[in-house]
């Protein structure tokens, strides 16, 4: 109990410090984030853009689809271009072609004056101009021209301009993204401030710009920094030296003798109650879920190939790239979630030994309330951007622009308040057994805490508004994105699957508090501050990259034993027959470690150092990592607890489990297919083009639209089309399981798996 006691102490410490600090350098972020300008204007006192129009233009970006429309610093979607980078770089070009024209009069420059003319566009594009007194930028004339020849190409670009409307198909662009012409202008705007901000020497900090010299771009003399270079050995040595602890600590210890499954399936005399069987609803939506967001996978995928069309047909009339890529990355949060959350309502009454009054009541009422958040937000924000509604649907009603977190706001706080009431539920189904002195309090406690931090930090989804500063989305972003998803959803999780499986017999009450709290206190060490390695080239601060890079690499370390504690359990499983019962959601827990260590460790790492995310942010090196850590780890680990709520709310005779095993294989293997056959090599692909010539090019029509490129999005198809197969085989599983004779011998209430135990 002692032992237990002092983990407790350090997991509130670590949680304080993490947080403290997390805060700290939120704040460093705000007061050093690149200035937004009054005024960009030349010598002569001709205003090129006003602050207004680069906020506009910032909104007007989201409202067009943002970060689901190509990228800034790097976040968002992969087929338009990173806008930030493809500015600077046309705008680079364009002064060269000025400057050159000053120098030589008509005539081809030699070797001397070409060297002259590069170095005076690199000079000028980083001295920093910006007055403090006066909030304004100062150009050359010559640059100011550069900058209108830029601006009116992106004017043209997301209005209707006929002349670039094979571009716009290369960037899964529909025609007149943004109708009106001060939108358009106000975009342009924005995108010089982005690019602006990324070559512009911080004061104070000669050749380093305000995001750490990222984009790669060598025009303007952006280069991989010192900083960059240094903590990513330094990382790389922290995570070497992590990992042998560990399995050193993991070695030398006296390990509990492992525990002794019960002669007979503890689970198997239960009955559910009536809110454990108000959960059925949940379980059925989440099948659903998934199969839509497999559809829409699909389709954004394909829309790679053919920017507006899916095999000839016009999609994009009604379902343009960002509206389907909006859905998939947005359905995927929803249904994950939500069988995470369906577990936690049905395992509460389990736990406790008894049904809250109106429990069941409460549990209805949520999930409607979570069938109107969730198709109110996708036809909301597919309407908005079909129609364009404008800056202010957008934000409010329709879809943000956010990337995983694109709902309108009235959406987020319909969301919020639901969130709040199903811990609510939740505290007040657990209370009984949290009340009772138990060999599993522990574990039950961490599942009621770390669900309360589900609830409260959602609200960080409401701490930016229309006119925040960009860098200040990002940091609030990623506090949602990774650590309520990545973080408290993971440890409730943990901690539901531990109690499963002490109840289970698999793993011993006291070695699993002890376990549970130990594990949460090292991936809560470099999980929080991990935060911040999203944050390496958003306008923010040297010292980001540092704290980043060393945390997140420990980040990585308590992954290499997950693997090894799923394949242990699993072995477990097997020694005891009626375990067989149980085998495919044990199967999914163990994929669950498998995926942890090769998709967020292994693929994680390989970008994670700000020397490898130099060059490969916002590229498939990415979205390699996304999908086998996303679906991998979280999605697998829904579908396992899914698959065990699900035995316990049917009778035993109904589950065709022969069905499972396609569908367990189909998953798995397919997505190893779909990321080891197409993303990885693409990113590897577009790695060796932003090494050797900039993000630019890497993001550009003459890499995306390749030869490889395109072959390799074809090769994503043998693979989606096993992923979608062992999909379509969960789902049938599912539906005998909705039969007229299933649903006739549905369990009736009864007794609660406390009282059958004592």
């Amino acid at each position: 109990m002692k032992a237990n006691s002092r983990l407790w102490r350090w997991l509130g410490l670590i949680f304080v410090l993490s947080f403290g600090a997390l805060g700290y350098l939120g704040w460093q972020i705000y007061l050093f984030a690149p200035p937004i300008p009054k005024a960009v204007a030349t010598a002569d006192g001709a205003v090129l853009f006003t602050g207004e129009q680069i906020q506009r233009g910032q909104q007007a970006w989201m409202a067009a689809g943002g970060q689901q429309l190509g990228t800034v610093w790097g976040h968002g979607s992969y087929v338009a271009p990173d806008w930030s980078a493809d500015w600077l770089h046309r705008e680079a070009v364009a002064l060269q072609k000025i400057r050159a024209a000053q120098h030589g009069g008509g005539q081809v420059l030699g070797d001397d004056a070409r060297a002259l003319v590069d170095a005076q566009v690199r000079n000028e594009m980083r001295r920093n101009t910006y007055d403090d007194a006066t909030g304004a930028v100062r150009v050359s004339r010559e640059r100011a021209q550069a900058i209108r020849e830029v601006a009116s190409h992106y004017e043209a670009l997301f209005g209707s301009e006929a002349s670039l409307a094979t571009l716009r198909e290369q960037y899964a662009m529909t025609e007149g993204a943004l109708p009106e012409k001060a939108d358009r202008q106000a975009l342009a705007a924005f995108f010089f401030w982005s690019s602006w901000a990324a070559s512009t020497d911080r004061p104070g900090e000669a050749g380093l710009s305000y995001t750490s010299n990222w984009p790669h771009e060598p025009l303007v003399g952006n280069t991989m920094s010192t900083s960059a270079a240094m903590w990513s050995m330094v990382s790389i040595i922290l995570l070497l030296a992590g990992i042998a602890a560990m399995l050193w600590l993991h070695g030398r210890d006296q390990h509990d003798e492992e525990a002794q499954p019960p002669k007979a399936d503890p689970f198997l005399g239960l009955k559910a109650t009536p809110s454990m069987k108000a959960t059925r609803k949940y379980f059925f939506i989440v099948i659903a879920l998934m199969l839509l967001q497999i559809a829409m996978g699909a389709i954004t995928a394909h829309y790679a190939v053919e920017g507006q069309a899916f095999f000839g047909i016009p999609l994009a009339q009604v379902l343009p790239y960002v509206t389907s890529r909006t859905i998939h990355t947005q359905i995927g949060i929803f249904w994950i979630a939500t069988a995470w959350l369906a577990t936690g309502l049905y395992i509460a009454p389990l736990l406790s030994g008894q049904e809250p009054k109106l429990q069941k009541l409460g549990v209805d009422a949520l999930f409607w309330a979570l069938i109107v958040v969730v198709l109110g937000s996708t036809l909301t924000g597919w309407l908005g951007t079909l129609q364009h509604r404008g800056v202010d649907f957008s934000f409010w009603l329709g879809n943000q622009g956010l990337e995983f977190t694109s709902m309108g706001r009235v959406w987020q706080l319909l969301l919020f308040v639901g969130l709040l009431f199903w811990v609510f539920l939740l505290g007040r189904a657990l209370w009984p057994a949290l009340r009772r002195p138990s060999e599993s309090r522990g574990l039950i406690a961490m599942v009621f805490l770390s669900a309360t931090c589900i609830g409260g930090f959602y609200a960080t989804s409401l701490t930016w508004g229309q006119h925040t500063h960009y860098s200040m989305i990002e940091y609030w972003r990623w506090w949602l994105v990774h650590l309520w998803v990545e973080g408290f959803f993971e440890v409730f999780a943990t901690a539901v699957i531990a109690l499963i499986f002490t109840h289970l017999g698999l793993v011993r009450p006291a070695s699993a508090n002890r376990a549970i709290v130990a594990e949460t206190i090292v991936f809560l060490f470099g999980g929080i501050l991990g935060t911040l390695h999203h944050l390496y080239f958003t306008g923010t601060p040297t010292s980001v990259i540092a704290v980043g890079a060393v945390f997140s690499a420990l980040e990585v370390v308590p992954l290499t034993l997950i693997g090894l504690e799923a394949m242990q359990t699993y072995r477990r499983s097997r020694a005891v027959p009626w375990l067989d019962a149980y085998k495919w959601p044990i199967l999914c827990f163990v994929a669950v470690g498998f995926w942890n260590t090769v998709g967020a460790g292994l693929l994680g790492f390989a970008i994670n150092p700000p020397a490898a995310l130099y060059y490969v942010q916002g590229l498939n090196m990415t979205a390699a990592h996304g999908h086998a850590a996303l679906f991998g780890v979280y999605g697998m680990l829904g579908i396992g607890l899914l698959l065990f709520c699900l035995r316990g709310l049917f009778e035993r005779s109904l589950h065709a489990d022969r069905l499972l095993k396609p569908a367990f294989w189909g998953l798995n293997v397919g997505l190893a297919m779909m990321v080891f056959m197409s993303l990885l090599p693409a990113g590897i692909y577009q790695a060796w083009a932003s090494v050797t010539q900039g993000l630019w090019y890497a993001r550009s029509p003459a890499v995306i639209h390749s030869g490889v490129m395109e072959t390799l999005v074809w090769l994503r198809v043998p693979g989606d089309i096993v992923f979608a197969a062992g999909s379509l085989f969960l789902a049938l599983y599912a539906w005998r399981l909705l039969r007229p004779a299933a649903r006739r011998k549905a369990p009736r209430p009864a007794l609660p798996i406390t009282a059958a135990r004592q």
